[in-house]
């Protein structure tokens, strides 16, 4: 196992986003130096990670003892397979651009993150998968291909760039704060119909644990490998969104039939997947465990730190 505790120089795209917040502020606690890249105003550095040229030239002069790439194009929920055309653009390009960029600043480790989708969508019964599953498998129709394709081409040119010691973290479903807050006017207007989840269950990670994962990562992960990052209990897509809902004392949502959701297609396959992580290799190598056991730990936490 690589450690290094010491103070880094790091350089995180995506910095602006939901998680990108959450990962600054963990790695500022563990007494790193963070600088933000993106195309806002609110980052170090000032560029689109599609934009080579630009990325290359905003980060020259500069050194990172690691980049991490966290970057998505994803504000809001995607519905629809088109909602994850741009951050598929950033999986692939984007990461492609990320390593040339890393390699001019003499960065030594490479961490992205991943996620637990790369073993493909569908039903996976329920064996909780490992490490060792195929990740990236091919997709069964064109359009879960091109959104596997970014994920699995996000791995590999990390494991596979020279001279950077690649890590990635395989989240699940994100929840939290910053996260699970454009949930409750919806639920509050009772305008989020979610299907019955008839045995189907998902992995999710509550935001503040998924950036503390990336920290142990950063300081302790071993070089080419990934890890499985999710809390102990995975759970239905309609369970969580009734946690959320008892968490926050608002309506449970209206139940539909899970055809009704075809026409948004993205949701439609998540919600049709049935999906288990072990993390014990993340435990083992990384020192890493949730903090909130499931997502209505989580969410009851969240609701006492005063988040509405």
């Amino acid at each position: 196992m690589t450690t290094n505790d010491e103070s880094q120089s790091i350089l995180l795209a995506g910095a602006s986003g939901v998680l990108g917040r959450h990962i600054t502020h963990a790695l500022t606690e563990a007494g790193h130096k963070v600088t933000g890249l993106g195309r806002g105003a609110e980052n170090g550095l000032r560029a689109d990670l599609l934009d080579r040229d630009a990325l290359l030239r905003a980060v020259d002069g500069h050194h990172f003892d690691t980049v991490i790439h966290a970057a998505t194009a994803l504000r809001k929920p995607p519905m629809r397979d088109r909602d994850m055309y741009a951050t598929d653009a950033l999986r692939a390009q984007g990461t492609a651009h990320l390593v040339e960029a890393a390699r001019a600043t003499g960065t030594r480790r490479f961490v992205v993150e991943s996620m637990a989708f790369g073993y493909g969508y569908g039903d996976h019964g329920d064996r909780p998968l490992t490490e060792d599953d195929p990740f990236g498998p091919p997709g069964s129709t064109p359009r879960l291909e091109r959104h596997l394709a970014a994920m699995r081409t996000k791995e590999t040119l990390a494991f596979e760039a020279q001279a950077l010691e690649g890590v990635a973290l395989r989240f699940g479903l994100f929840y939290g704060p910053g996260g699970t807050d454009a949930l409750l006017p919806l639920l509050r207007r009772r305008q989020l119909p979610v299907p019955s989840d008839r045995g189907r269950v998902l992995p999710w990670v509550e935001l503040t644990d998924a950036a503390r994962a990336v920290v142990a990562a950063v300081e302790r992960g071993r070089p080419g490998q990934a890890y499985n990052i999710a809390d102990l209990t995975p759970m239905g897509f309609r369970t969580h969104i009734e946690a959320v809902a008892r968490a926050f004392g608002l309506p449970k949502p209206m139940t539909v039939p899970l055809w009704l959701m075809k026409p948004m297609s993205y949701a439609h396959t998540m919600m049709s997947s049935r999906l288990r992580l072990s993390c014990a290799k993340a435990e083992r190598e990384l020192g890493w465990r949730p903090l909130h056991a499931s997502s209505g730990e989580g969410l009851a936490a969240m609701r006492s730190a005063g988040h509405r």
